[in-house]
């Protein structure tokens, strides 16, 4: 894998792409997307004992993952000295003796992912770094809050500074089969961006099958989405395997019908560095490499960083070390 860099002063990571101006809903599209589950699932069971890679590509691979984090605090609790501190890992994640020990410039994490009330706080700790900050909209993490209020919510965020929303769709759309609804939605919260970046999180674990994943997935890209995203990390049921070879397949199907690449975000319950790999693994077969950068892959996370960066001492140590060495915020 190519060196890992994203120094102070590069360009957004969503500014490399020309972005997903969207298309006309296409009901026979949608209506002929299947979704063979038992084949998908024996695809995906595979993926971790079949794909392994050691040492100094390991270490490559768990760096690059680490450029591709959104890292996200969005707990009931949360206060603008915490959300500094998560600033100060995005900005130096990676202990500066662990980058030496491996010859690497510094690097930064993909972007912080906050709450609203958040993003001032989140913008003025990262200013002239280049780190997006993503702020999670429209009655997040239910997304049954008033709709005029929705959008609201999307607007108040992007003027206070974030460039990137992550929104929540109306899960009951899906599963009622009312595909317009979901696209006009979608529009309308493209639209409520502006310039900023919009991830359209399904929340997979609830819509039922691998089918309405698949269905939905289109209908959000044919509607502007930038990225599509699994959960909001509050389902029971998050990222999966299954559902992201879904989903890229749907990602896959979309660039190949016209042109545009849309970015795929697994949210919730990643926090294993060998997690990770299974999922780049997976990105790079399905998708191909140009996706294994953080304008078109990132990872929803809070802990993965600490046990990635546990990993990269361990390769240039030869021990383990505790996870207290390693600030995580």
């Amino acid at each position: 894998m190519e060196q890992v860099r994203n120094v102070e002063g590069t360009q957004l990571p969503q500014t490399v792409e020309p972005r997903n101006p969207g298309m006309p809903l296409d009901m026979d599209w949608v209506r002929a997307v299947q979704a063979n589950t038992s084949a998908i699932e024996r695809r995906a069971a595979t993926l971790p004992g079949r794909r392994s890679v050691k040492k100094d590509h390991q270490a490559a691979w768990l760096l690059r993952a680490i450029t591709c984090i959104d890292l996200t605090t969005l707990s009931g609790d949360d206060t603008e000295d915490r959300v500094r501190r998560l600033c100060a890992k995005a900005r130096q994640p990676v202990r500066p003796d662990i980058l030496q020990a491996l010859g690497m410039e510094r690097i930064t994490t993909g972007a912080i992912c906050v709450y609203h009330e958040m993003v001032p706080a989140a913008v003025e700790a990262l200013r002239g770094t280049g780190i997006p900050v993503a702020a999670v909209s429209t009655g997040f993490p239910a997304g049954l809050s008033p709709y005029r209020l929705r959008l609201a919510e999307i607007g108040e965020s992007v003027e206070a500074g974030a460039s990137e929303i992550d929104i929540v769709i109306s899960r009951r759309h899906v599963l009622g089969g009312n595909w317009q609804a979901l696209y006009d939605e979608m529009k309308d919260f493209r639209a409520a961006s502006g310039e900023a970046h919009v991830k359209a999180i399904l929340a997979t674990g609830e819509l039922g099958t691998l089918r309405n994943v698949a269905r939905a997935s289109l209908v959000c890209m044919m509607a502007g989405a930038d990225f599509i995203k699994t959960s909001t990390g509050k389902e029971g049921v998050n990222a999966t395997l299954p559902v992201s070879l879904v989903m890229m397949r749907a990602i896959r199907a979309y660039h190949e019908r016209t042109g545009y690449r849309v970015g795929y975000k697994p949210a919730g319950g990643i926090s294993k560095a060998k997690d990770a790999l299974t999922y780049l693994a997976l990105v790079k077969e399905e998708l191909g490499d140009r996706w294994l950068r953080p304008d078109l892959f990132r990872f929803g996370a809070s802990s993965l960083l600490g046990d990635i960066e546990r990993q990269l001492e361990h390769h240039v140590t030869g021990a383990y070390s505790a996870s207290w060495r390693h600030a995580a915020g």
